[in-house]
């Protein structure tokens, strides 16, 4: 793998630092309703890769953000992203009881609670990209909260998971299956980049086009090596239930190309993702060693 040494140290100073930006502006549980609280707290806190957010800060160094900016900016889209996966657990939805090495958030409160955590966390990542200031222009800050908006709804993130619902015991072909990952996780990811990007100076319209090939592309294959990963890996390593995807018949890189050729995919959208920051220079630095860390993890 091309991680260094130098990389692992900035991207465990940039998971602390957002780690506590997310304590700072998540409600303590000693604030009323305090078990929503509490559980939105045990969602967010204590574990996850932070990959959004290092994206972020990676693009930031692009256009020199303030850090400060991106802070807010990647805990918006981390927030994003919790909400998610609690709401992804959900018995209405993939029905599992493991995330992040420990109990889902429906298993350890309620189903109930976790519902209204998922809703309180969307909440909470809009309030904070219009209470704090993050970009220097309004007009670029309405467009951020427009970009995280899109993401997150029915031509995202949502979208993608109702293609995958719908989904089950279907035989998709790779287009379709792209259809669905562009918009169920690659959106996201793509947001994360943008929007630590737009924290700093305006990018020209072609640099802007650059980055965000590099972010579609390393969207795509982060689900790519999840589908492996979930058949080559253990729960313990993953956090998650192994196996989770074939014992509900979802179609997956894997079912729809097999290990090898889905290898094959992931080392490709990592060349062409590294292609597209040419131009950039040392400001993309970090960005490409994120390309290896998320195509380059435990194959």
């Amino acid at each position: 793998m091309a991680t260094t040494t130098d990389f692992k140290a900035w991207a465990a100073a940039h998971q602390q630092r957002i780690e506590t930006q997310l304590q700072a502006v998540l409600p303590s549980p000693e604030v009323a309703p305090p078990r929503l609280h509490q559980a939105m707290r045990y969602a967010v806190l204590g574990s996850g890769k932070r990959v959004r957010p290092l994206l972020a800060f990676a693009a930031g160094e692009i256009t020199s953000a303030d850090p400060a900016r991106v802070a807010i900016a990647g805990a918006a889209v981390e927030l994003i992203h919790a909400y998610s996966l609690v709401h992804d657990d959900l018995p209405c939805m993939d029905d599992d009881v493991l995330r992040r090495g420990k109990p889902t958030c429906h298993v350890e409160f309620d189903e109930a609670t976790a519902l209204l955590v998922g809703d309180a966390l969307q909440s909470l990542a809009f309030q904070l990209l219009s209470e704090y200031r993050v970009a220097d222009d309004t007009a670029v800050q309405l467009e951020m909260l427009k970009l995280l908006a899109a993401a997150s709804g029915s031509r995202g993130m949502a979208g993608g998971q109702a293609i995958d619902l719908a989904a089950v015991g279907a035989s998709l072909s790779l287009p379709e299956l792209e259809f669905m990952h562009i918009h169920k996780t690659g959106a996201i990811i793509r947001a994360a980049t943008l929007l630590g990007a737009h924290c700093g100076s305006r990018l020209e319209e072609r640099a802007q086009a650059k980055l965000d090939h590099f972010a579609k592309c390393i969207g795509l294959a982060f689900q790519v090596v999840d589908d492996v990963l979930d058949t080559e890996a253990n729960t313990a390593t993953l956090g998650k239930t192994a196996g989770k995807d074939a014992q509900q018949n979802k179609p997956t890189y894997v079912t729809v190309l097999g290990t090898a050729e889905s290898k094959k995919l992931a080392a490709g959208l990592r060349e062409d993702a590294l292609a597209a920051l040419e131009g950039f220079g040392g400001r993309a630095q970090r960005l490409r060693e994120l390309a290896d860390f998320i195509v380059l993890r435990k194959f």
